[in-house]
């Protein structure tokens, strides 16, 4: 099956294989041709998947052909629960449209309001907003949404999670009865299903992925380390690979604390959070996708909606406290059927917060260990009977910034092993061979 059999119109295939796609995904195959139908679709689809484009291409081939749209109405809304993602999804807009003479625009908060006022009262056709933004603007008369054709929620479920119900519910009344909806969701929850009663009508139900479970295209690892000595090891995982990382971090505090000790430690990484800035988030994204940076320090809010071409390694320097958060943070490698690599340190706090985890996905995780920083399965390994090697030793005193090791002297130097650099474990697989 190929993009030629879904009806979509030249410019939009042309711009497809542009892009380089040939074959569509599970979600393209099943989406496309319903909303080109006109039907109202329910979607659940992993990350990662190319829902994306399961809406944006055939949104663009309903709305072509039609007149342009007057100041202030734009004829399609797509509703999104962070900034990222609403740039993410624009930037979709842009690379499927460009052949075509449609228009498009972004708004989000954290941003001058002034200039997309302007945009509005140029018209779009396609307005990409955050909803609280969008109220704003509304309230400021700068659009209005008489003329609305098609309204796509896009992460329904993540908007759920932020809060954002009341927001939606008070767009949705103000929106005209006739309109095609489009949700698309990683879960159908409760939650979600009475929010879609408010919003479709007989709709077309996709499901293309078994419930709370990982692709096959990620390898998914984790160390066994004790939490004073993450950062440390994080490190050596790092600069044995050049490849681009997005790290987790539970916390806003933690990611740029985080961020600092790499930068400190010769390894260029960035934060991004939401204390940040726009102007400060959108630099360091683009920083992350123009490889300026190696490393991009994300809390879960933040890194919602990231889209980075090929990423190739996920780490979790923190385990989630909700374990679907997991599935959602190492999507972000492995995207699209390319290969992926999600390492997870684990202290020994956490334990229960990975037993969850491998019971969401049904699967027990590999471990590999590092005998530097070695954490037994049952408990800490008692670091007074395993020194460290001699570049440990020297991070001990290093002005890098990094919380010094708690290991205990040898009783007396002729009871010291002779280093032999890091030592990675014989019997688990090496970090080396998927790194």
């Amino acid at each position: 099956m190929t993009f030629n059999t879904l009806g979509l119109s030249d410019s939009l295939l042309r711009a497809v294989r542009d892009s380089g796609y040939t074959t569509p995904t599970a979600i393209q195959l099943k989406a496309i041709p319903a909303v080109l139908a006109g039907k109202d679709v329910m979607a659940a689809a992993q990350t990662g998947t190319g829902k994306t484009a399961g809406f944006t291409l055939p949104l663009l081939q309903l709305l072509s052909g039609n007149p342009p749209p007057k100041p202030h109405h734009p004829r399609a809304l797509v509703l999104t629960p962070t900034r990222e993602l609403a740039a993410q999804v624009q930037d979709s807009i842009r690379t499927y449209g460009k052949h075509g003479n449609l228009s498009s625009g972004v708004v989000f908060g954290g941003v001058n309001i002034n200039p997309q006022k302007r945009l509005l009262k140029r018209g779009v056709d396609v307005l990409v907003a955050t909803p609280g933004r969008l109220l704003d603007l509304y309230q400021q008369k700068a659009v209005k949404f008489s003329d609305i054709e098609v309204l796509i929620l896009d992460e329904a479920d993540r908007m759920l999670d932020m809060g954002f119900i009341h927001d939606i519910k008070r767009i949705i009344a103000l929106l005209p009865k006739q309109r095609q909806n489009l949700m698309f969701s990683a879960t159908f929850s409760q939650d979600i299903r009475k929010l879609a009663k408010t919003i479709v009508h007989n709709p077309i139900e996709i499901d293309v992925a078994p419930r709370n479970s990982t692709v096959d295209s990620i390898s998914q690892r984790i160390y066994y380390v004790e939490k004073h000595n993450k950062a440390q090891l994080l490190i050596q995982l790092l600069k044995s690979s050049a490849d681009q990382t997005l790290i987790f971090s539970r916390t806003k505090h933690g990611a740029n604390n985080l961020a600092k000790k790499l930068n400190g430690a010769n390894i260029s990484a960035g934060a991004i959070h939401g204390n940040k800035t726009q102007a400060q988030r959108t630099k360091v994204l683009g920083d992350f996708k123009r490889n300026k940076v190696q490393v991009l320090v994300a809390t879960d809010i933040a890194a919602r909606g990231i889209d980075i071409n090929q990423l190739a390694r996920v780490i979790n320097f923190d385990l989630p406290h909700v374990p679907e958060d997991y599935i959602h943070r190492i999507g972000r490698t492995g995207r699209a059927g390319a290969a992926g690599q999600a390492i997870s340190l684990v202290s020994t706090e956490e334990r229960k917060q990975l037993k969850a985890i491998e019971r969401l996905i049904k699967q027990t995780i590999q471990q590999l260990s590092c005998d530097e920083f070695a954490l037994s399965s049952t408990g800490p390994v008692k670091t007074e009977t395993k020194p460290l090697s001699q570049s440990a030793q020297a991070r001990k005193t290093d002005k890098s910034g990094f919380s010094r090791s708690r290991t205990r002297k040898p009783a007396s130097r002729a009871g010291k092993k002779k280093a032999n650099g890091n030592s990675w474990s014989s019997t688990k697989p090496r970090f080396a061979s998927f790194g």
